[in-house]
């Protein structure tokens, strides 16, 4: 089922970006993704993006900014994809759950992980040889001036 928009946040600290790994239940295939989904009835975008935080990595952050409005990447789930920009205010990161059923019986979140923006050598290969999630760090660093 194709959904409309994935509200997805850059919570960024010290340098770093925070981003979740997703481990297949079927395979055990694991990968990065920012954290984020769908908007609940009669949420703004802003309380979304301070629910998936906390539901996903333990977080409680600050939206700071709409950062990326893109279109989702072709065949996904989403039609677009909007990342927002947040810092962390309370908490200490760990993995979250999926409280979506549907997203539940495929996957979990297996780990959370801080990734130094500065510096793409110190990213494992599997984040970046991902198609997804990958062009969109060059992206955000980019909008964010590590480039």
């Amino acid at each position: 089922m194709a959904r409309h928009t994935r509200y997805q946040g850059a919570i960024v600290r010290d340098n770093a970006i925070l981003l979740i790994q997703h481990r297949q239940h079927s395979s055990g295939r694991t990968y990065w993704v920012f954290p984020g989904g769908g908007i609940e009835k009669g949420e703004t975008e802003e309380e979304c993006i301070v629910r998936e935080m906390q539901e996903e990595t333990n977080l409680k952050v600050q939206v700071e900014r709409l950062i990326i409005d893109e279109p989702g990447h072709p065949g996904g789930v989403y039609k677009r994809r909007k990342t927002y920009l947040c810092r962390p205010i309370a908490g200490i990161p760990k993995p979250g759950y999926e409280p979506e059923e549907e997203a539940a019986a495929d996957y979990s979140i297996a780990e959370v992980r801080w990734f130094d923006l500065r510096s793409e050598q110190a990213w494992e290969q599997l984040l970046i040889q991902d198609p997804i999630t990958y062009p969109q760090l060059k992206r955000l660093q980019e909008a964010l001036n590590y480039l």
